[in-house]
């Protein structure tokens, strides 16, 4: 249970302390941490879309083993619900990917970033 709550209070912590990076306005280079903030949450978004993902096809797939060991004869409706359960679970890492390619897609060139810097 501790090595639940400390990944849990890291993740608040990371995450309370790169927000003030999505409120930063004023100067030019000051508004760029905008998009340093939105390039770090889609990586550390994906990455827990990934973990979840993972998590709960890991579940799904011990879940229709167990079944099919204790019943052998149900095997082949097992697996089509878990296969239409992996799809359902694996639609939403997709979803995030989307999302986070979207928003990455939303950051200008390194060139523009050069220009506002300069003037």
């Amino acid at each position: 249970m501790q090595k639940k709550t400390l990944i849990t209070s890291l993740t608040t912590v990371f995450v309370l302390g790169t927000a003030p990076m999505a409120f930063a306005a004023g100067d030019a280079t000051q508004g760029l941490w905008i998009y340093f903030g939105i390039a770090i949450a889609c990586g550390f978004g994906i990455g827990v879309a990934a973990l979840g993902t993972g998590l709960g096809m890991g579940n799904a797939i011990n879940g229709a083993l167990q079944g099919t060991a204790r019943n052998p004869e149900a095997g082949g409706k097992i697996m089509t619900t878990m296969i239409i359960g992996l799809a359902l679970i694996e639609s939403l890492c997709i979803y995030a990917l989307l999302i986070c390619l979207l928003m990455v897609f939303k950051i200008p060139a390194f060139d523009v970033f050069i220009e506002k810097a300069l003037h």
